[in-house]
């Protein structure tokens, strides 16, 4: 398989400065992040962390390359987070950036998802 290429498991998407890969490990949806999350670049995300049609989503989202966060990250991970519940589901944030933890705590959100030191760690049920 050549490089880049992904396999049938994976999805990608590039907006401007944000990329977000989806993967499966064990039933859980694993979003990797890398590159600036606001307003510009949101939508990918919002699209991959749709959960319609999903009984019982489990979603990890790998935040250790996001570079920045401003309130549209916050809103769209409240959204999920709503989404997530409602179909009996959980999401977790795995290994923030200092900077991107820091906001997170700012508006309350890590008290809402819990936020993990690693992806490991996320994983774990």
């Amino acid at each position: 398989m050549a490089e880049g290429q992904m396999t049938g498991r994976e999805q990608a998407a590039h907006t401007g400065r944000l990329s977000v890969v989806a993967t499966a490990t064990d039933g859980i949806r694993v979003l990797s992040l890398a590159g600036e999350l606001d307003h510009d670049t949101g939508e990918a995300l919002r699209q991959a962390l749709d959960v319609t049609g999903t009984a019982r989503p489990r979603i990890v989202v790998d935040m250790r390359q996001v570079t920045f966060m401003d309130s549209t990250g916050i809103n769209i991970f409240v959204a999920a987070y709503q989404a997530v519940t409602r179909a009996s589901g959980w999401i977790r944030l795995a290994a923030p950036t200092e900077a991107v933890l820091r906001t997170l705590q700012l508006v309350g959100v890590h008290d809402l998802i819990e936020c993990r030191p690693t992806l490991h760690e996320a994983l774990a049920t």
